[in-house]
């Protein structure tokens, strides 16, 4: 009887023990089935085979063996143990890549890597080529690179001269038939877009309208011998009335007392540009739309193309004893100065500097021009006083070639800096003028700020 209960007992324990592996076991077949689907080709190899082993593992300990047979048990051991070493043994599948390791060189594992018997392509010993890694730029090699972003597309450098021209024959041809009897000179172009220094856009041109003045009936007299007290600015006065009386100089019509009138003169004009011209009608000849700004003191006309918004400058211009006088007298109430132009002087001798010795002055002062382009705080620092800080600097510093660059930029920045302090910068041409008399405290200030700061990290501007 006892028998019976201890047979019993192992065929209920091996009864619950078998059903829980038969349900494994469904559990397997139902993987096994839908592996390849899930887990791909290599996925389902590895699981087959770990499945086999386990379920060799199942069936070893499920299965009825000897009690007294030691060498069963022991080969039973040693079975488990290689069906364990037979999972630990199978190559796991490859890993999901990752998107920073498609860069990297791929090798297949079923092309074992075999010696070229030929021989290598290289000689054995040459220096292996690694990839060097990125170097930090000079300020020297940043300039030089800038300075390539500088320039004005092609299409502006050729569209706008011609588009001006075009403007200007026609403004010629109207202002003569208008006023014969006035001995206006050639209309021309000026400004840096025609001497090689404008940066970025071809946006602006001035248009220089000159006046045929008789040398016995006008003359000069500094600004700095009138109430002004500033020598950059002259006044024109009419000379021998009492044997040339008013009326025997055609422009004797603009004079305010004795004095030829830039105000007046320049009113006259813009009530021609703005009522007088029909620009629609030269617009639609020239394929642009021309529009005359009103509420501008200038002379403006503002010309959008296609390709192009231009904005053109009427500058009339009186070129007498050496001086080349624009009509631009400064805001207030006096308004019959006109204003001492040094452009075409500065250009000049920045060309003969830089054909002498090789120079990279031109190229300097764009770089400096585009600085002060994109910098909204140093626009009233661009041009003229630029060109005059550089030339002074070219009588104390003489090397001026292109790979100096960097040590003269940074010059340049530091002697910006000393004038803005003192808020004094002489003319090149005539060190009586300060080219910042009119610049406010507020503006030197900022200017100065964000120069300062540049003078230790030029790069900051570029």
């Amino acid at each position: 009887m006892a028998a019976f209960w201890q047979q019993r007992g192992r065929r209920q324990e091996s009864g619950g023990l078998g059903s829980v592996l038969d349900g494994l076991g469904s559990v397997f077949d139902v993987l096994l089935a839908n592996a390849r689907l899930v887990l791909g080709v290599s996925g389902a190899a590895v699981l087959a085979i770990a499945t086999l082993a386990v379920k060799r593992l199942i069936d070893r300990a499920t299965s009825p063996r000897d009690e007294g047979d030691p060498k069963a048990e022991q080969k039973s051991l040693e079975d488990s143990w290689q069906d364990l070493a037979l999972i630990k043994t199978t190559p796991k599948p490859a890993k999901k890549q990752r998107r920073e390791d498609l860069s990297e060189p791929l090798l297949s594992p079923a092309q074992p890597v075999v010696p070229d018997l030929r021989g290598p392509s290289a000689p054995l010993g040459a220096p292996q080529v690694q990839s060097s890694p990125l170097r930090c730029l000079t300020l020297q090699e940043k300039l030089l690179s800038h300075s390539s972003q500088l320039a004005v597309p092609e299409f502006q450098a050729s569209l706008v001269p011609q588009l001006a021209r075009s403007i200007c024959s026609q403004l010629q041809n109207f202002l003569r038939s208008k006023f014969p009897e006035l001995p206006f000179g050639r209309l021309s172009l000026s400004g840096a877009l025609l001497d090689g220094l404008e940066v970025l856009a071809a946006d602006h041109v001035h248009l220089m309208l000159p006046l045929v003045l008789d040398a016995g009936l006008w003359s000069l007299i500094s600004g700095e011998d009138t109430v002004v007290r500033n020598p950059q600015y002259w006044m024109i006065k009419r000379i021998d009335l009492g044997y040339f009386p008013r009326g025997c100089s055609p422009w004797d019509r603009f004079m305010v007392g004795r004095y030829l009138s830039s105000s007046v003169l320049n009113e006259t004009l813009h009530k021609l540009l703005v009522a007088s011209i029909n620009w629609p009608a030269i617009g639609g000849l020239l394929g642009c739309a021309i529009h005359p700004v009103v509420a501008s003191r200038e002379l403006k006309l503002e010309v959008k193309h296609d390709q192009v918004d231009l904005s053109i400058t009427l500058l009339p211009v009186v070129e007498m004893e050496d001086k080349v006088l624009l009509a631009v007298p400064p805001e207030g109430l006096v308004e019959n100065l006109w204003l001492e132009s040094f452009y075409r002087a500065e250009v000049s001798r920045l060309r003969e500097l830089d054909a002498a010795d090789s120079g990279a002055r031109q190229l300097c002062l764009r770089i400096l021009n585009g600085v002060c382009k994109r910098q909204p705080r140093l626009h009233k620092l661009g041009g003229s006083p630029l060109s005059h800080l550089i030339l002074h600097l070219s009588d104390t510093a003489s090397d001026w070639a292109e790979e100096s660059l960097a040590d003269r930029f940074q010059q340049v920045l530091e002697e910006l800096v000393a004038s803005l302090e003192k808020g004094v910068l002489p003319s090149y041409f005539n060190p009586k003028i300060n080219l910042f008399s009119g610049l406010s405290e507020e503006e030197i200030d900022e200017m100065g700020f964000v120069l300062y700061r540049a003078i230790t990290e030029p790069e900051v501007l570029l």
